[in-house]
């Protein structure tokens, strides 16, 4: 999975970066989450240097060390003002934003720049304070989208993020008979996954019976098909592999990346059942040179149900409108034939916000084998999937252990 070490001096003496005669292996050397859940005592800027501090220290790699910086949705600058606050000095910087899928995205830049010589060791870096902020008034739940822009047209129509989530479950279930048992059972397998996570913030059991007679908040929709709203932060350290063989923990390869957007307007979205990741998934597992049926885990942003319906299609785990069959019977649970979210998801384990952060922590420590009652034997290769906003943009990377 990874090449034998190119042998380019990391920072030649003259202080000009070297770029290496061929790209470089890349690997995930570190993995952490700040306090997550409900966190009234931090800011998050106070969660991003959290996060940041244990993932380095996950790594075994020194301040010192970094010379690349991702973050994204903090600060009039940034991300110039959150490596400030950590007390970072990059060379090469980052703030990508296209909604939850941002760090999938992040990561692939992370790959080629690092891949390319540009940097050596790169950290990317998320903290919100999301709930808390919501619980004190200082945001609405969806004010993040705004009313510029595009979105404006949208906007006086009544639609809110959970009403295109409704459009997209509502035209899976005409075309292809998706039933509403089929699109909760993805928060059932979710819940049966937190259960098994003590950092999840949700863990009692949630059954079927109980989401069917929940009050629809958007016709199909109800409270259990949307995600949690939560605090929390996340980061992931990046190094080239002839620095990840000497860090703490052992690497976990990035394979495989693809990203791909699609639209803003709905009226712009050509298919209401097809997701951009069909476009980034077939990029990542060319890439990779593996097919989906080699995957041993996967981590899906799963903001609403019919998200990860969208998702498991697009990238081919089964074919378009066999979405709700195939996540029927507990596939998705721990313990299932294709474990997802196993960290619970967005719904139930964390949500602050940008989520895909988690999904990369999530699938490295699986990788490591460092997730105790939830961890998938034997697991050798993930696939992890960002969406953003309202399939708005999607981001696949395919990790793989050595």
């Amino acid at each position: 999975m990874s090449g034998p070490a190119s042998g380019a001096r990391r920072v030649p003496a003259s202080g000009a970066r070297r770029v290496p005669a061929s790209p470089r292996g890349v690997a995930i050397v570190g993995a952490a989450l700040s306090d997550c859940g409900r966190v009234d005592h931090a800011t998050a800027f106070e969660l991003h240097h959290q996060a940041a501090s244990r993932a380095l220290a996950d790594a075994g790699i020194g301040r010192d060390e970094v010379d690349g910086f991702m973050s994204a949705g903090l600060g009039v600058l940034q991300p110039i003002e959150v490596a400030e606050y950590l007390g970072l000095r990059p060379s090469w910087a980052d703030s990508t934003g296209v909604g939850g899928s941002t760090w999938e995205f992040m990561a692939e830049h992370a790959y080629a720049a690092i891949a390319m010589g540009l940097a050596d060791v790169v950290v990317l870096v998320y903290g919100s304070t999301a709930r808390a902020d919501l619980k004190r008034g200082l945001r609405g739940a969806n004010l993040s989208f705004g009313t510029r822009g595009p979105v404006q047209f949208d906007a006086p129509f009544g639609h809110s993020l959970i009403s295109k989530y409704a459009m997209v479950a509502r035209r899976h279930m005409v075309e292809f008979g998706t039933t509403i048992e089929q699109l909760a059972e993805v928060a059932v397998s979710a819940r049966h996954n937190a259960s098994l996570n003590p950092e999840a913030m949700y863990r009692d059991p949630l059954t079927l019976e109980e989401i069917l007679t929940e009050e629809p908040i958007a016709d199909p929709l109800t409270k259990h098909h949307c995600c949690i709203r939560s605090d929390g932060g996340g980061a992931i350290v990046m190094v080239a592999e002839d620095r990840a063989r000497d860090c703490a923990k052992p690497p976990v390869w990035v394979l495989g990346t693809g990203e791909a957007i699609s639209h803003t307007t709905m009226s712009e979205w050509d298919d209401f059942t097809e997701s951009p990741c069909v476009r980034s998934g077939r990029q990542a597992f060319g890439r990779a040179q593996v097919a989906p049926a080699d995957i041993d885990v996967c981590e899906l942003y799963d903001a609403f149900t019919p998200m990860v319906l969208l998702t498991v299609e697009g990238l081919g785990f089964c074919a378009k409108g066999e979405g709700g069959s195939f996540v029927e019977d507990g596939r998705l649970r721990v313990g299932g034939a294709l474990p997802t979210n196993t960290d619970g998801g967005g719904l139930s384990a964390c949500h602050p916000g940008m989520r895909g952060m988690f999904l990369l922590v999530e699938a490295t420590r699986q990788l490591r084998g460092e997730c105790d009652a939830r961890q998938v034997p034997g697991a050798e290769l993930a696939c992890v999937n960002g969406t953003g906003g309202w399939f708005c943009s999607a981001g696949t990377i395919i990790l793989g252990k050595d």
